[in-house]
């Protein structure tokens, strides 16, 4: 989708209310959505040490009064299925769920595909390397864009162990993770080079499974770089000139959140 046809469906403010309402019409008309977010359900995959959803029924049937209700009550840690990583999460003083502006959490995609390397190597990094070599063919990475690491793993969701390397839950089994993610010093190179206004990912870390320090949350979130979770769909996408909106509850204080995205694109 090219870009001023984004900014014609989101910022029509240049003409009247009449036409801007017709054009904005017809440009969703004409826009295909794309949904990016897993379900929540107890087949969510959360870190092997958070509390998963659960969904109690409060009530579902007829009434006393003749009529069909239900209602349910859920419990999930921040952390889990297709979420947001708030930038306090790893960086004190930085934003929380509810304080990061709508314009971070919506913008043009860029999608670099390393699926052919990080399928065959379960501790994949992803690099400078990798970057640079989507650039030579895409052109630089534009000012405040939202970059997503297509790794092909979302082909295994919810298989847990497909899918993060390991089934099992509790403190130990995070040793045993194994799934690629963001190397630090990719993450230090864009925070030095390029303006990103997050990054997002198929896998469940912005760091690897390996990860003791989790240096990639640190280094990004340190800048106000929100993470996404856990996409789902990112083979969906077009390498760029989508348009992302990505809307995480608004838990106030959140270091993450349950996070709804989709993508606009146009056909």
């Amino acid at each position: 989708m090219k870009w001023p046809l984004i900014l014609s469906i989101i910022f029509l403010f240049s003409c009247s209310e009449k036409e801007r309402n017709e054009s904005t019409a017809e440009e969703l008309s004409d826009a295909k959505w794309i949904d990016l977010t897993y379900d929540f359900s107890d087949k969510t995959i959360y870190w092997p040490t958070a509390n998963g959803f659960k969904l109690d029924t409060s009530f579902n049937g007829i009434t006393p009064a003749g009529f069909y209700y239900s209602a349910y009550n859920y419990c999930a840690a921040e952390h889990g299925g297709t979420h947001l990583d708030a930038p306090v999460h790893f960086a004190k003083g930085k934003w929380a769920a509810d304080e990061i502006p709508l314009e971070n959490l919506t913008g043009e995609a860029v999608v670099i595909d390393v699926s052919d390397k990080a399928l065959k190597d379960p501790d994949y990094l992803i690099n400078v390397n990798d970057i640079e070599i989507w650039e030579k063919t895409n052109g630089n990475l534009p000012d405040k864009v939202i970059l997503f690491f297509r790794t092909g793993y979302g082909a295994f969701y919810p298989d847990a162990k497909k899918y993060l390397g390991s089934d099992e839950r509790g403190p130990d089994a995070v040793a045993k993770l194994h799934f690629p993610a963001i190397h630090p010093d990719a993450a230090d190179w864009l925070v030095k080079n390029r303006k990103i206004k997050a990054v997002g990912l198929d896998v469940a870390s912005v760091d690897y499974g390996q990860s003791k320090d989790f240096r990639t949350h640190q280094i990004l979130y340190e800048q106000n770089i929100p993470g996404f979770e856990n996409v789902a769909n990112l083979d969906k996408l077009p390498i760029k000139g989508a348009f992302i909106i990505a809307l995480p509850m608004k838990i106030k204080g959140g270091s993450g959140a349950p996070l709804r995205i989709v993508a606009i694109t146009s056909s």
